[in-house]
């Protein structure tokens, strides 16, 4: 099945009622299970907000069981908390930030990443240009601590529209969702996040934007993406549930594309996918976690048996058998 993209494919996003104050930001934040790093988040993007009537900021909880109320209350005079009556899941929590947001620019920022000074006057610049839909920066990667792992690629070396943006974003996941900020009526006219996708729906939402606006890119590294095994990608690469998401949003990503390009499009990324959950497999047996191992390594196999996809999974399994193997010797050291 493939879709159109003249065609939205995601929930309705109403506008903001008539009368309804607009600010210029919509800053809102996702949690799940995150009162630990919440603070940090918040912090980073009061430390360069405008004020209220500029900018809102809400955070929008999914159910948690921790204490994120107590959290939101040390901020109470410029956070909002809205809590979900029941867990919605990831899609439907996105959607539900972005339907509750009332300000023209729309910025979604996960309860455990953060922003960096001079964020919101970059994206701000960006989103100056009236036809420019959204605004992403580079960003760096971080561990469960915070502590720095790395950066995205450098896309071009200077501020301004992507040139074809959507064949260059639809080869592979390279928006971090910190790191972008979309208007509201690209949203309103777009819908919502994917309600099948319980990860990659980021990674959709960007090229279908993509498919119909202009999308801006800042080469300052502005956004910091939090990897860590209890988040929403990292709790599915334990079963592999993440590859499966992947080859579904992958089909939905096809469609946007010219029909031409389609196909070849579509093997490309399921090999590029392919080849980085064997990589996640081999992190994974590196640290002793051979469940999500398997899960990687299967499912890599699952989403593409090209050539190279092979050759790599080989190796692949040569290397965490190896791991193992090493593993069961130092456990039996210990024992004797």
């Amino acid at each position: 099945m493939s879709h159109d993209p003249n065609r939205p494919v995601g929930p309705p996003i109403e506008p903001v009622p008539s009368g309804v104050a607009q600010p210029r930001w919509s800053v809102m934040i996702p949690t799940y299970n995150c009162a630990r790093t919440l603070t940090s988040t918040i912090d980073s993007v009061l430390v360069q907000a405008p004020g209220p009537e500029e900018m809102e900021i809400v955070v929008v909880d999914d159910a948690s069981s921790d204490d994120v109320e107590a959290v939101v209350a040390r901020h109470r005079e410029r956070v909002a908390l809205h809590r979900q009556p029941k867990n919605l899941g990831v899609p439907a929590n996105l959607t539900a930030c972005i339907r509750l947001a009332r300000g023209e620019i729309v910025h979604i920022l996960h309860g455990d990443d953060e922003v960096r000074p001079g964020f919101y006057d970059a994206m701000g610049r960006a989103m100056a240009h009236p036809d420019v839909g959204a605004a992403f920066c580079r960003q760096i990667f971080a561990d469960a601590t915070g502590a720095r792992l790395g950066i995205s690629p450098l896309e071009q070396k200077t501020s301004g529209v992507i040139p074809d943006a959507l064949v260059f974003l639809a080869s592979e996941q390279r928006v971090m969702t910190p790191s972008i900020c979309v208007r509201r009526s690209v949203y309103e006219m777009l819908g919502g996040f994917h309600a099948e996708l319980g990860c990659s729906e980021d990674w959709e939402m960007w090229v279908r934007i993509a498919a119909w606006f202009p999308i801006w890119y800042e080469p300052e590294p502005l956004a910091v993406y939090r990897m860590q095994a209890v988040s929403n990608t990292g709790r599915n690469q334990r079963t592999g549930r993440d590859l499966e998401f992947a080859a579904r949003a992958i089909e939905i990503i096809s469609g946007y594309l010219p029909a031409p390009e389609r196909a070849d499009a579509a093997r490309r990324s399921r090999a590029t996918y392919a080849k980085s959950a064997l990589e996640v497999a081999e992190s994974a047996a590196e640290r002793g976690d051979f469940e999500t191992a398997v899960a990687q390594w299967k499912g890599a196999l699952r989403l593409s048996r090209s050539g190279g996809v092979i050759a790599r999974a080989v190796l692949s399994l040569v290397r965490i058998g190896g791991r193992s193997l090493r593993r069961a010797g130092a456990s039996r050291a210990d024992l004797s």
